[in-house]
């Protein structure tokens, strides 16, 4: 069995050169080029991502094989090329037989250039010399030909896949890249994995949803842009307030404890909310929302409380850490449920965004009675974010647990630059106390961050204090109405 690649190297054919002429009649063709218009970002990702598809093309003329009958062809070539003038005379009757029987190319010129002698089977030696050199042409022309035949299976090979991964970073690249290079770059990466339109329709669809609340968005670019910082006490410098939080007991949300009027809609009781489902008091139920006459659960427990003290001043620097990874823990619990499940996805894709700009990683944690994970800058990322997007919020809230898995994976080489963000309500159980303090070896040790996204202003104030940073977004419907109202 004789490979394409050695005929090309015995007849001289540059394979490099063939499979340049494709590259670059492909990049100068009209859907190319319409793409590159559009989506300026992604031309310099695909323009890069060349050497590597010239490598895979040469690869596949290296391992194509040639036809039984070429290459035999060949074999009976090179045994002719090397006889001398009178065995080539005396074996030239059973040559022009078999190429007659074999259907070669060649056969017909051959049988031209004996007849042309006009004497029989007895060539000149110049007439044996042409011989040779007509049936070498027509191998090379054979062999030509079916380098463009590998060629042009591999350009309608490789136009449906950059057709297919164009239409879906066109879609992709407003929700996860905008015009940002790098994010461009990573994001025709992820592209690789074959996907139909259907099957990403749903990250564009939430995009939109990012869209629609900007300062989600906004709260994603902060988190990705913070920093550490290092206080340096100032020396005979006078003392300064000094805010530390003490525990009080107050009227906060944390255990039931009797019923009252007011708005708050997560604490409703069923019967004001079996109202709202009825067409003819409807209204009624919205003018006591307003009134805040609804009837709700009260809850009270534990909060902090601001004590000032005084201590030696003291002025901050910021040292430029590295950009690490995003662990991202999501809480898919039965209160995280319709409106807040829509905005920790779409939060998700914010961090995936600015995790694509900042060439950062990012990986995702479901908990729930189990964790569940994905890492959506993978090389099969976008089915990935997929996957984690069609996930449904339904379970409970093991939050020790997914802290648990995330202080494993901090531990690791790979994540020890890692910022661990937390979406959640905040709504479950107190963290034992060894979670607590393993939690704050990490962040005084180890310099690394814990972030709370926080979807309700009700989170426990005994579970919020273990985070460095604080980033809230409000979900109730008074907050909503007012987001709504200000854009």
């Amino acid at each position: 069995m004789i490979s394409l690649d050695t005929l090309s190297l015995f007849f001289s054919i540059n394979g490099n050169d063939l499979i340049e002429d494709l590259l670059v009649a492909l990049v100068a063709s009209p859907q190319l080029v319409l793409f590159f218009e559009a989506f300026p970002g992604l031309k310099k990702a695909l323009l890069q991502d060349l050497p590597r598809r010239k490598a895979e093309i040469l690869e596949q003329l290296k391992n194509s094989t040639v036809p039984d009958d070429l290459a035999e062809e060949f074999t009976r070539f090179q045994h002719v090329q090397g006889l001398s003038h009178t065995d080539f005379c005396r074996q030239l009757p059973d040559l022009l037989r078999y190429l007659t029987e074999h259907h070669s190319p060649f056969s017909e010129k051959a049988q031209a250039l004996v007849d042309n002698a006009g004497e029989g089977y007895a060539l000149s030696s110049p007439q044996h010399q042409l011989f040779i050199q007509r049936w070498r042409l027509s191998l090379t022309l054979q062999t030509l030909t079916l380098n463009q035949q590998v060629l042009e299976q591999e350009r309608e090979r490789l136009l449906a896949e950059l057709q297919q991964r164009m239409a879906m970073s066109g879609q992709l690249a407003r929700v996860l890249s905008d015009s940002d290079e790098a994010a461009a770059g990573r994001l025709w990466d992820l592209t690789r994995a074959p996907l139909q339109r259907g099957d990403y329709q749903l990250i564009v669809d939430y995009g939109d949803f990012l869209a629609g609340q900007p300062m989600l968005l906004r709260l994603a670019e902060q988190l990705g842009r913070s920093r550490d910082a290092k206080s340096v006490p100032t020396q005979d410098a006078p003392p300064e307030a000094f805010h530390q939080w003490v525990r009080e007991p107050e009227s906060v949300p944390e255990e039931v404890n009797g019923l009252h009027q007011s708005d708050d809609i997560l604490r409703l009781l069923p019967p004001e909310l079996a109202t709202l489902g009825i067409s003819e008091i409807e209204m009624e139920f919205y003018r006591r929302l307003v009134e805040k006459r609804l009837l709700t659960y009260r809850l009270q427990g534990e909060t902090w409380h601001d004590k000032v003290t005084q201590r030696p001043a003291s002025h901050q620097h910021h040292d430029e850490q590295p950009r690490g990874p995003f662990i991202v823990c999501v809480d898919t619990s039965g209160s995280m449920g319709g409106f807040n499940e829509r905005c920790a996805k779409a939060f998700c894709l914010a961090l995936l965004k600015v995790a694509l700009a900042d060439s950062r990683r990012c990986y995702i944690m479901l908990f729930a009675h189990e964790v569940v994970s994905y890492e959506l800058t993978a090389a099969d990322g976008i089915a990935q974010a997929i996957r984690f997007l069609s996930q449904r919020f339904r379970g409970g809230t093991d939050l020790t647990a997914c802290l648990d898995e995330v202080l494993i994976r901090l531990a690791t080489p790979l994540w020890i630059d890692a910022d661990a963000v937390i979406i959640s309500d905040f709504i479950a159980q107190r963290l034992p106390e060894e979670l607590v303090k393993r939690i704050r070896h990490h962040q005084r040790q180890r310099q690394q961050r814990f972030h709370a996204v926080a979807l309700s202003d009700h989170g426990k104030p005994g579970i919020m204090r273990i985070f460095d940073h604080i980033w809230r977004f409000d979900t109730g419907l008074k907050s909503r109405l007012l987001r709504r109202w200000g854009r």
